[in-house]
């Protein structure tokens, strides 16, 4: 039996996106089977709110095929099975799920502005890190702001406290009326001569962030 709660990990499930995968909703359970090697194995997934789980069965034997989840077994039959097995996993995850990186309620609101406002989702550029999201603006691709998960010390403040952060265009003349290395810092990761860095621990008000990402917004669109 397979622990499938790392695999949605900093992700929501859909349940109703499950049902349409071809899940069955039975005894508060979301319970997929399906046929994978030419008929001689099954894979069952169930998967709750408290947890999820998988496994292989063989078809002839009834008992669960094991190898798949052994490190060390070796051979291409097991290899085929062990692809077929993870390969419908991993479009469950895809499929079925959205990203929950940013937990913060700044963060959330500020997505949701975005959303509504630009219609604009998150984009999750690189896989070494997943924390990191950007928005872009559809007409020219530039990017308008970015969501980050960093620790304090990388932003110039003495600690080691794991903080969200969003990072936004600004007016490169106005940069140091604006930036008072408290509240609003130099841009982090970005060009510091035009751009802020803002933490999401409601130091500043969301009214004035909203004000600031419209602002970075227009900003993008100039040449």
């Amino acid at each position: 039996m397979r622990n499938l709660n790392k695999g949605f990990e900093n992700k929501i499930i859909e349940y109703e996106k499950l049902l349409e995968y071809g899940f069955i909703l039975k005894d508060n359970k979301y319970i997929l089977e399906k046929s994978i090697n030419n008929n001689l194995f099954q894979v069952i997934v169930e998967i709750s709110k408290d947890n999820s789980v998988s496994k292989v069965v063989d078809l002839a034997t009834k008992e669960e095929y094991i190898l798949v989840d052994v490190s060390s077994s070796a051979g291409d039959f097991v290899g085929r099975v062990k692809a077929e097995y993870d390969n419908i996993l991993n479009d469950i995850i895809e499929k079925c799920t959205t990203l929950n990186i940013f937990k913060s309620k700044q963060a959330k609101m500020i997505i949701q502005y975005v959303k509504e406002k630009y219609k604009d989702d998150l984009e999750y550029l690189w896989k070494k890190f997943p924390n990191n999201a950007i928005w872009r603006n559809k007409r020219n691709n530039k990017w308008y702001g970015a969501l980050l998960v960093v620790s304090e010390n990388k932003l110039g403040i003495s600690s080691d406290k794991v903080v969200e952060i969003i990072d936004l265009r600004y007016q490169k003349d106005k940069l140091k009326e604006v930036i008072d290395h408290n509240k609003i810092l130099e841009g982090y990761h970005m060009n510091k001569n035009s751009w802020i860095t803002i933490r999401l621990d409601e130091s500043v008000e969301i009214e004035e962030i909203y004000k600031l990402i419209d602002n970075s917004y227009k900003l993008s669109l100039e040449k």
